[in-house]
């Protein structure tokens, strides 16, 4: 916001001895150039201990301070977010599941939904194995409670998000789906996501949203149409927006944002559509920017 100028004297008769009283400009307050801050979870926002530093929560407050709004868009379902919200005392939207899902964290209330057809994601997989062999398989259940279920040779990462194991892959198509991961014995992520996308392309979307996570997902679907909804019911806009990520399901977060800021952790893919890159997420990456920003 600017100084305002001196303050304009009414009209009308004056007496030409009286002293004019000018005001002073008043102070000039910093103005932050975004209106929503959007960050990624996993490997941005959170370090490797799924903490959020101090300073970075600091930068996070005083750009909300300013008139931005926070929201946090990530690839895990609700399920595998919601304990985290609360940890964080986070009560704002949040953009789940690679956009499938608007959760208000706040109300804890699931506000839009979208599933994976699944007739086309069997049909995916099997050109997939017709390509490239067997896969390992695992899926997320829609819903509040949606369960991630998993199947053998499914290698989950370390932690304390709850999974569901299954042997019959007719348990796999049981119920809504937001997503289905995939696995390989041989292929890189890189390597399987390109496969995916070369022979079901056109049936699912692909992504790779960290070490050992390809997943498929609803066709179009990807976090910018997550983001882009509840922006719409912040009152922001893409101009508006400021985003920070790690891995390429940032890409098009990135592409619809008015300014991507790859972390120094990140994946090389989303570094090289990115207009910045910080420092990593263990390194208040975020805070960098958000400081500078404000000066």
């Amino acid at each position: 916001m600017g100084a305002r100028g001196a303050a304009s004297v009414p009209r009308g008769t004056r007496d030409p001895g009286a002293h004019q009283q000018v005001s002073h400009p008043a102070p000039v307050t910093p103005s932050f150039p975004y209106k929503l801050v959007a960050t990624d979870l996993d490997g941005t926002l959170l370090r490797s201990d799924d903490t959020v530093s101090a300073r970075t929560r600091d930068a996070l407050t005083a750009a909300t301070a300013a008139g931005a709004a926070h929201i946090i868009v990530t690839g895990r379902a609700v399920p595998w977010t919601r304990h985290i919200l609360d940890d964080l005392g986070y009560d704002g939207l949040a953009v789940c599941g690679q956009g499938a899902q608007v959760y208000h964290a706040g109300e804890h209330r699931l506000l839009t939904s979208v599933t994976l057809d699944r007739q086309l994601a069997g049909i995916a997989l099997a050109k997939m194995e017709a390509e490239i062999g067997p896969l390992a398989l695992a899926a997320s259940r829609d819903g509040l409670d949606g369960e991630v279920i998993v199947g053998p040779g499914y290698v989950v990462q370390d932690g304390p998000l709850p999974a569901v194991p299954f042997t019959d892959v007719a348990e796999l198509w049981a119920a809504p789906l937001n997503k289905v991961y995939v696995q390989h014995p041989g292929l890189s992520d890189d390597a399987l996501a390109a496969v995916a996308r070369e022979v079901a392309g056109g049936l699912v979307g692909v992504t790779m949203a960290g070490e050992g996570i390809v997943e498929l997902l609803p066709l179009g679907l990807s976090k910018a149409t997550g983001l882009s909804l509840a922006a719409r019911r912040l009152g922001a806009k893409a101009a508006d927006t400021i985003a920070f990520g790690d891995m390429p399901n940032d890409i098009p977060m990135f592409g619809w944002a008015a300014h991507g800021v790859a972390m120094a952790n990140a994946h090389e893919e989303l570094k090289t559509v990115a207009d910045e890159v910080t420092a990593s997420n263990e390194d208040d990456g975020i805070a960098v920017v958000l400081e500078k920003l404000l000066g």
